[in-house]
């Protein structure tokens, strides 16, 4: 039988009309530099935290309204791309990979996409699931046969990968230092140094004497805002067209619906029951960690991210941006900040027959000390705004009438329709009287009237006392809101009169272990509600409901039957240990602590009103910044070469000597003597004796009349 014939003479033999045999044609990869790499131990020559404070520097030295060129400098660094790999590690493993331990493979991988990143054509293939530049570590390769249509279905849910969030975080570490000087102070989210206690910081300082405020939720305009007006205000500030094109293909490239985590969502009672069974025989199940799974976060963390305020709780998302999008939000929404900045200098007018802001909007004449006091004397009052923004949320303060509330309102709500193209809902912009209360943060802004005795020296050093009518701004901790809280968390049931529950979660732990988690929770707690004039009351029910939740656990799990057996064995504080058996047979537990067999148990903190800390009434500067933002202003003042000169000028005039100064010359003395100088110290020795025996002098001349 002869060998069949070879394939190209079977080619040559079909007739070329066109009809071609039927190929299924793969699909296109995204193309692969095929240049050699450079080595990347060479590339890696700086230390990538020099190279972010060198960036900070420039960007607060540099002026405001002209945009920051070349961004792309930084971001071909090798340095910083191993540092967002790193950072990127720290969120995908749980742990921070040492710069050494990266292995060469890695370093490749991230060339790759450095190159892939800041090529402007083709763009960066965002969301990509097949032909990755780089992984995670965590992943690993998988040589399982998978069929057609499930793969398709795995592509379609899977979650973003991993070279994605290393790009975010290159693209972070490069814009916010250069958004950071152009913020507002009135923002105070998303932002590093700032967060919610310098919010209700700033509230507590300077929006005393406000009577109307205006309260504007503008979420749905900041989720709703288009890529073109985000790239528009992005461009105001930067100019580099590398990062700019990679952040316009970011925000333009499709999403997958698979990818996105859902919503929280308002279930009816039957699935709320559903899910609570499913959760709970989760739950049962002990979970064995993988070599390169992260540990989930402790359960007092877990607990206290559940007391989280409605204003921090979104976290707005654009795209494939990721960690990028809340600084996003920040750059959009501070054109409404300078907005506002304006308004408040054009409504401020001032009355001198008011006892406050008679001449200028920021200084004051009442106490500094006491900033939330105002007093109701004067017969006209200083017509005055004030506003603060927490992410989505804005805080307007009003003095004066509800009508220029009322327009002020109208005026906000223009502004986001032409800025944003989006108009905010009635609903979300609501005007309230200060008697009402304000909530903002889990906190109840209102006011109280008080009647203190002024005292003062009139003509002639006379000393009058008088009695005087003032109000007086008040910050209290949200009650309700800590309520609903600790219902959500299933840790009491009711409103008004609500029962603590048994915390399910800790049965199978320690009596050692729970104490000392629900410790760390109530002191997170504690410090939360810092700057409330309701600490002490906030916290002592915070402390009351762990404190009965453990006893009711404590009572089921050693079949006590009460929380008054629990009381009575482990005393207020649940700080003496609990036995299982009541058989006397068993050592004492200061035996066995002193043998280190047991842990030692900690009382729950806060058992008495006396141990809960007061409110924090320390004073909040008008002007505060971040101590980092002072730490930049001062080294760019001292980088100046004029400033210097004037500071060594005026140092010299005064006669007095640096700390340098003084090194140097006694170095330079023990160089040429070959002992210190004592010239200077003998003389202060000298002058100091002369002093002490003029005081003795002037004593024994009085004691001698």
């Amino acid at each position: 039988m002869p060998p069949p014939p070879p394939r190209a003479a079977l080619r040559r033999l079909i007739p070329t009309t066109g009809l071609h045999p039927l190929r299924r044609r793969a699909p296109p990869s995204p193309p692969v530099d095929e240049s050699p790499l450079p080595d990347p131990y060479a590339l890696l020559v700086h230390d990538p935290i020099d190279l972010l404070s060198s960036l900070w520097r420039r960007a607060f030295a540099h002026p405001l309204p002209a945009p920051f060129p070349n961004l792309s400098g930084y971001a071909s660094r090798l340095d910083l791309w191993l540092l967002s790999y790193q950072r990127a590690c720290a969120h995908a493993t749980g742990s921070f990979p040492p710069r050494q331990a990266v292995p060469l493979p890695t370093l490749h991988s991230l060339l790759r996409l450095r190159a892939a990143a800041l090529r402007r054509h083709p763009a960066f293939p965002w969301g990509a699931s097949t032909h990755l530049l780089l992984r995670s570590p965590a992943d690993t390769p998988s040589t399982v046969p998978v069929a057609r249509h499930k793969l398709a279905a795995r592509l379609a849910n899977a979650p973003p990968p991993f070279q994605d969030h290393v790009v975010q975080e290159l693209l972070l570490l490069l814009l916010e230092p250069v958004f950071e000087p152009r913020f507002s102070p009135k923002s105070h989210a998303f932002r590093p140094g700032r967060g919610p206690h310098t919010a209700i910081r700033s509230i507590r300082s300077g929006f005393a004497a406000y009577l109307w405020f205006i309260t504007a939720d503008l979420t749905t305009v900041v989720d709703a805002l288009s890529p073109d007006t985000i790239l528009s205000c992005v461009e105001k500030s930067v100019s580099d067209r590398k990062v700019l094109s990679l952040l316009k293909s970011a925000l333009n490239a499709p999403v997958r619906p698979g990818s996105v985590p859902p919503r929280d969502q308002d279930l009816d009672g039957l699935t709320k029951k559903r899910l609570k069974r499913k959760v709970l025989r989760k739950s049962r199940k002990k979970k064995v960690l993988n070599e390169d799974e992260p540990k989930p976060d402790p359960y007092w963390l877990r607990l206290f991210f559940g007391f989280a305020p409605e204003q921090a709780c979104h976290v707005p998302d654009y795209g494939h941006c990721g960690i990028l999008s809340p600084l996003l939000a920040n750059v959009c929404l501070n054109e409404l900040d300078w907005w506002m900045e304006e308004r408040i200098n054009e409504y401020f007018r001032p009355s001198r027959h008011d006892s406050i802001w008679k001449e200028a909007g920021d200084e004051g004449c009442h106490n500094p000390s006491w900033p939330e006091f105002v007093l109701s004397s004067g017969k006209e009052k200083t017509r005055k705004m004030d506003f603060l923004r927490f992410g989505s949320h804005v805080l307007i303060g009003v003095r004066g009438p509800r009508e220029d509330a009322v327009e002020i309102r109208r005026q906000l709500m223009e502004f986001c329709e032409r800025t944003f193209g989006l108009r905010p809902e009635n609903s979300s912009v609501e005007i309230e009287h200060i008697t009402r209360g304000i909530e903002f943060l889990d906190h109840v802004i209102t006011r109280r009237v008080i009647y203190p005795t002024l005292r003062y020296t009139a003509s002639g050093g006379n000393i009058v006392s008088e009695k005087g009518i003032g109000t007086l701004l008040s910050v209290t901790a949200s009650l309700q809101r800590c309520i609903r809280h600790f219902r959500k968390l299933e840790l009491v049931k009711g409103d008004r009169d609500p029962e603590p529950l048994p915390c399910s979660p800790m049965l199978y732990s320690g009596q050692a272990h729970t104490n000392s988690q629900m410790n760390k929770f109530l002191e997170t707690m504690a410090d939360w509600y810092k700057y409330a004039d309701n600490r002490k009351k906030i916290v002592g029910f915070c402390a009351y409901v762990i404190r009965s939740s453990l006893a009711k656990l404590y009572a089921a799990r050693y079949r006590l039957k009460s929380r008054a057996k629990v009381y009575k064995i482990a005393s207020r504080d649940l700080s003496r240990p609990l036995r299982e058996s009541t058989n006397n047979d068993a050592p004492e537990y200061s035996d066995l602590l002193r043998m280190g067999v047991v842990d030692f148990i900690e009382g729950v903190q806060f058992a008495r009103m006396s141990s809960i800390p007061s409110c924090d009434y320390t004073t909040f500067p008008r002007n505060w910044v971040p101590h980092h933002e002072l730490v930049l202003h001062e080294y760019i003042k001292l980088q100046d070469p004029k400033f210097f000169c004037g500071l060594h000028k005026t140092i010299k005039r005064q006669e007095i000597s640096s700390p340098q100064d003084d090194v140097s010359r006694m170095v330079w003395h023990y160089k040429v003597h070959g002992v210190y100088d004592n010239n200077r110290t003998s003389k202060k020795v000298n002058e100091w004796r002369s002093n002490d025996e003029a005081v003795s002098g002037d004593t024994q001349l009085l004691l001698d009349e």
